[in-house]
Parts: structure tokens; C-alpha cells; sequence
């Protein structure tokens, strides 16, 4: 009866945990096909960019007052892929989408003026697609690329991105995480799961795992936060949470935290401020022919939603 009543107290509090969520209604594009995402808490302006336009759109985090960041192709930006906020500089990779001459880009912007601070161009022979970045708190940037078992970051002497670390363990990773200290990279790669990188030894320090299908990943209070929609059985997507040793060396553990709102949902990257995490429901990315760049059925375009989610506590 203990370990019963156990099991329907969990059960109790993860459905609280779904009824508390905000939802916004968005008002940009219906076929924008958002992939990255970043919230400035101070202003109160939410930036989601599109797969779709080669653009950067903003909004107030309550979805009034929708805008153009940065305007189709201004500043050479490609289609939108990660994105992250560091002080007031708004971190901003892009790719083109068709394989044939490929094309990937990081700008820097002024999260609030839009202005140009760098942009810095990655200079490949082969196919590169730059899909997500962590930055330190010292401003060191680092950079998966999901073609390749590459991780870049960029060289400020150089004023060039560069390959920071390679190794056949980190082929086709997705997100990218930092702990707090500076000390661990994390990443979710295709072929051999969530991996952590020893910064300084520029070692790996974990075995390869089955904690796969992830997307955006987030360290948060001594844990991983992960978005996995890409689990062939659809109930198995959602949000999880991946708790780390005291050393945050191993996963110890996963739990999932967040049900997707529907099984065909595919929410992509998010941002964590202040315990909580925001992500676009659905970017009904399986809606754009990517090597083409246009919508499959635009009578199957909907609205799109912001959720925010408060985020529990990480533990040992």
C-alpha cells in the first residue's frame, strides 16, 4: 500500500505540475517554423527565429507587440538554428538549408538595438550544419555542428570560428549544455547519447549511453533540462530532466518532467530564466520541405504557443 500510494502522489504531482503552465498565444507567421529561442527577463521580450525566413522576430514575453529583430537575410543571416543570450548580446547561429553549398553563420546583436556587434562566417570544404551553442561566463563560445563529430568555437585573435575538439564519440550532436562553473560541456549526440566534455583536458569523462533523441538540452541546478521529440514511439517525447553526480561527470538518472501538449508535437530548442523554461509548443517542422523551403499543407499551419514551464529543483 506504501509503494501504491507512493506511485499515485508522483503521479499527482506531475499532473500539477502540467496545470500550473502559461501559455501565450503568438502572433508572427504561421509558417515561420521557429527552431531557436531566447528570453531577456529584463526587458520582458521573448526572440524566436525562423527555419523558414532567415530572420529573427521578437515579441513582449506576454505575445504583444510582435516585430521584426532582424529583417529575411539582414546581416547575412541564414535559416535560424540556435540561439542564446549572454548580458546584452543575443547569439545567433544560421545555416542554409539545401545540402549543395551550404552556408552556416554566428552573428552577434544588441538585444536591444538589433545592431551588429560580429558576425563570423564558418569557412568548410564539406556539409556543416552549426546547430547549437553554449557560452561561459567568460564569454567562450562553443558550438555543435550535427554533420560532423566537430565542436567550434571561435578564435578572437583570429576573429574566425575554429574546431575546438573532435572526436568519433561526439558525431552528429544536436544540444549543448555548460555547467555553471565553466568546467563541463555537455551534448547530446545522436550516436552516442549525452556525453561530458572536461573543458580543460579536453577529455570525454563519461561512456556512451542510450539517453538519445534529444534536441535542446539546458544545465540547470546540477542537472541536465532536455527536450527529446525525436523517440519513435511518440509518448516517449516530452521534457526530461537528467540528474547529474555531485562531481556532474555521470547521469545518474533521467525523469520526465513534461508531457507534450499532442504526441505529433515538436518543440525544438528552449531557454531556462530564473527556474523556469520557455519553448514554442510546436514548431511544425515536420511541415517544411527542407531542401526546398516550402510548407508541405498550409492548411495544417496553426497558431503558434509559448509555454513556460517551472522547472524542479536538480539533486544527487
Amino acid at each position: 500500500m506504501k509503494f501504491a500510494f507512493l506511485g499515485l502522489l508522483l503521479v499527482s504531482c506531475f499532473a500539477s505540475a502540467q496545470e500550473v503552465t502559461n501559455a501565450v498565444p503568438l502572433h508572427f507567421e504561421k509558417d515561420l517554423i521557429p527552431e531557436g529561442i531566447a528570453v531577456d527577463l529584463q526587458n520582458q521580450k521573448l526572440f524566436i527565429n525562423s527555419l523558414r525566413y532567415d530572420k529573427i522576430v521578437r515579441c513582449n514575453l506576454d505575445g504583444s507587440h510582435p516585430e521584426d529583430f532582424i529583417k529575411s537575410g539582414e546581416h547575412g543571416y541564414l535559416s535560424g538554428f540556435g540561439m542564446t543570450i549572454m548580458g546584452d548580446v543575443l547569439y545567433a547561429l544560421g545555416n542554409s538549408l539545401p545540402k549543395p553549398k551550404n552556408e552556416s553563420i554566428l552573428l552577434l546583436l544588441h538585444i536591444e538595438t538589433g545592431e551588429l556587434i560580429n558576425s563570423y562566417k564558418l569557412e568548410e570544404a564539406g556539409f556543416a550544419y552549426l546547430n547549437d551553442l553554449a557560452v561561459s561566463s567568460k564569454g567562450n563560445l562553443y558550438i555543435t555542428d550535427s554533420e560532423s563529430n566537430k565542436i567550434y568555437t571561435v578564435n578572437p585573435k583570429k576573429g574566425e570560428l575554429e574546431v575546438f575538439y573532435a572526436h568519433d564519440e561526439l558525431k552528429h550532436c544536436n544540444g549543448i549544455a555548460i555547467s555553471n562553473d565553466d568546467k563541463y560541456l555537455y551534448f547530446a549526440s545522436y550516436t552516442s547519447g549525452l556525453r561530458v566534455l572536461d573543458i580543460a583536458s579536453k577529455t570525454l569523462v563519461n561512456q556512451p549511453n542510450n539517453f538519445k533523441g534529444i534536441d535542446g538540452l539546458k544545465f540547470h541546478q546540477n542537472s541536465l533540462v532536455a527536450i527529446v521529440n525525436t523517440k519513435r514511439d511518440a509518448t516517449q517525447n516530452g521534457v526530461y530532466q537528467f540528474q547529474l553526480n555531485q562531481k556532474l561527470m555521470e547521469i545518474t538518472g533521467e525523469e520526465k518532467i513534461w508531457n507534450l501538449r499532442n504526441e505529433s508535437d515538436i518543440p525544438t530548442t528552449f531557454a531556462i530564466n530564473n527556474g523556469c523554461m520557455y519553448f514554442v509548443a510546436d514548431s511544425q517542422l515536420d511541415n517544411l520541405d527542407q531542401e526546398n523551403i516550402v510548407i508541405f499543407d498550409e492548411s495544417k499551419l496553426e497558431n503558434y504557443t509559448l509555454v513556460k514551464v517551472p522547472l524542479p529543483k536538480g539533486k544527487h
